[in-house]
């Protein structure tokens, strides 16, 4: 359950202007095992490491991404499903072994792409968490032969959509199959492998993250480049994404094709930060964009433009997204939108949906190139950094105060941070070192001034 500490943390409101405070939970400790510094009080468990055996036999595999928490059958578990950023090139990060001498175990109608020449060892695996324990209960391969599984984001329903970041799509088609699709993985208790059926009505691009609209089950979805989309899915079906629907783009009403990054070498207006704008949808003709051009095609029809949208995330009856090098120093920014309330119907142009630049960093002090994104239980964001130097967990409270959580040794980025289920259990990856972190501590001890 969620503490009465934590509900007594709601309540404040974003005031305009972000402020860096650092030690909302006091000053970060030196940790003596050189793997991340947390505040005074708090701790950590490493949850799995890569290159461990795993339940199915196969090994964990490296770069853990996007991630996300679900409930189990069994009271006090959790399940996590994790995203792992590996390509083509990677048999030594990837789950069959150096020489992927393992491959032979597996039904090959579980695999997405594989042949003699062409291997891709991304994909998603699945673990099983006792809290009270904090033990690892086991952990398998959930999803395999996709192309570096970067974000995603989970559904009302308990799924995972895992989304596909080609770093070249035109390179891809040389493969068995296409890349740069999502997803869907079933949250289970038992290892097991999903068969692999790409969600192609979500489009064909360089995925990032998405996030589900719970009351009108709608997608949204981030396109990592620097000149990206922002993108929404109406299924036919809701809760069934297999079933097809129409893809969009957004664009912002009375500034047809907008460009939002705010880099001080474009001659484009300034995005203003804490403005609310109306926006609206324009279909997309094709999804599947086989020359990997829907930025381009549909930036010129109207649709605006964003600095590498990453991590995405449904709360508290908005949605927000990270731009990890948006800004006029390119240290990225954080968008909020609020749906309107017939978002996907023929009733929502009398009330469009909101756009609003929420915060824009100026330092790397404030925050350096966010990524991916979670709420916390008392409403702030939770972000992961992926920039050059020092990475930081950060927290973004509601009144634009940044603060910090966790750095690690090694500079690598840190990725897929979640919390459990009504649990104050807040879990995150640091990826070059291919470990999942378990963070415990008083949260409900943060102090305001």
């Amino acid at each position: 359950m969620v503490t009465a500490g934590f509900l007594a943390l709601r309540g404040h409101v974003y005031a305009g202007t972000p402020q860096v405070r650092q030690d909302l939970y006091g000053p970060l400790v030196t940790d003596p095992n050189g793997i991340i510094d947390l505040p005074e009080g708090f701790s950590y468990r490493i949850v799995a490491k890569c290159g461990e055996e795993m339940a199915d036999g196969l090994r964990r595999a490296g770069k853990p991404d996007g991630m996300a928490a679900f409930g189990t059958r069994t009271p006090g578990q959790v399940a996590l499903v994790c995203n792992h950023e590996v390509g083509l090139s990677s048999p030594k990060l990837g789950a069959f072994g150096d020489e992927n001498e393992r491959l032979a175990d597996i039904d090959s109608a579980l695999i997405h792409d594989f042949d003699a020449k062409h291997i891709f060892h991304g994909g998603t695996s699945t673990m099983i968490y006792d809290l009270k324990e904090r033990k690892l209960v086991k952990q398998w391969q959930s999803l395999a032969g996709t192309d570096r599984n970067c974000a995603g984001g989970p559904t009302p329903w308990g799924t995972w959509v895992t989304c596909e970041e080609p770093a070249d799509l035109e390179r891809s088609t040389r493969a068995r199959e296409q890349h740069g699709w999502a997803f869907e993985v079933p949250v289970t208790d038992e290892p097991s492998l999903t068969k692999p059926e790409p969600l192609k009505a979500l489009g064909r691009f360089r995925h990032e993250a998405i996030a589900v609209d719970p009351e009108s089950g709608v997608v949204y979805e981030t396109e990592d480049r620097g000149d990206g989309l922002i993108y929404r899915f109406l299924p036919k079906e809701r809760g069934n994404l297999a079933a097809g629907g129409r893809l969009q783009a957004l664009a912002i009403q009375g500034d047809p094709s907008c460009d939002t990054r705010n880099w001080e070498n474009l001659k484009a207006p300034r995005f203003p930060t804490g403005k609310r704008f109306a926006v609206e949808w324009i279909d997309i003709d094709d999804s599947s964009s086989p020359k990997d051009d829907l930025r381009f095609v549909y930036h010129k029809k109207g649709a605006a433009c964003f600095a590498r949208g990453e991590g995405m995330w449904f709360g508290e009856s908005e949605i927000y997204f990270s731009c990890t090098n948006g800004g006029s120093t390119q240290a990225g920014q954080i968008f909020r939108y609020k749906p309107s309330p017939f978002e996907g119907t023929d009733q929502e142009s009398t009330r469009p949906g909101e756009l609003e630049l929420f915060l824009e960093s100026d330092s790397t002090e404030l925050l350096e190139n966010c990524d991916n994104v979670t709420m916390a239980p008392w409403g702030d964001l939770i972000i992961c950094e992926d920039g050059i130097g020092e990475q930081f967990v950060r927290g973004v409270a509601r009144d634009g105060t940044v603060y910090n959580i966790g750095k690690n040794h090694s500079g690598s980025e840190f990725a897929g941070a979640c919390f459990a289920p009504n649990a104050p259990h807040l879990f995150v990856n640091i990826q070059n070192e291919g470990l999942t972190i378990e963070i415990t501590g008083p949260w409900e001890n943060r102090q305001f001034s």
